[in-house]
């Protein structure tokens, strides 16, 4: 019953990242136009190119997600490189993961391979 009641809590308090709804946490965007608007937002953003049949990318994706609440002053999205070619192309990815760093619209910071610590240290370096 005690293990019940704190998953219940978990799943409240996780309410606001789409918990039970079917959303993933972070956003997973594949449209070019809103890719291009996000990544001009006032918050810094922070890309995570990935695959579904990436191992690597696989593994890493609950750290992120995990990262991404603990870190509200940034932006944290998904892009997958099979769903949005258009959009890997434009930000010349070509190994997965590769994690990106934008400000204003631009590409302050880059990062490819599966490191938390790696992530992490580029994260507290940015936000």
């Amino acid at each position: 019953l005690k293990y019940s009641s704190q998953v219940s809590s978990r799943v409240q308090k996780n309410a606001h990242c789409g918990a039970g709804t079917g959303e993933d946490m972070p956003k997973m965007v594949n449209v070019k136009s809103e890719f291009d608007a996000l990544i001009k937002g006032s918050k810094p953003v922070i890309v995570d190119f990935t695959a579904t049949w990436c191992g690597p990318c696989q593994r890493i994706a609950p750290k992120y997600a995990e990262f991404a609440e603990a870190t509200p002053s940034m932006e944290f999205i998904k892009v997958d490189v099979d769903e949005a070619e258009e959009i890997a192309a434009a930000c010349g990815i070509e190994a997965m993961p590769t994690f990106k760093v934008f400000k204003d619209g631009k590409e302050v910071d880059s990062m490819t391979g599966a490191s938390d610590a790696n992530l992490l240290a580029m994260i507290n370096k940015n936000k």
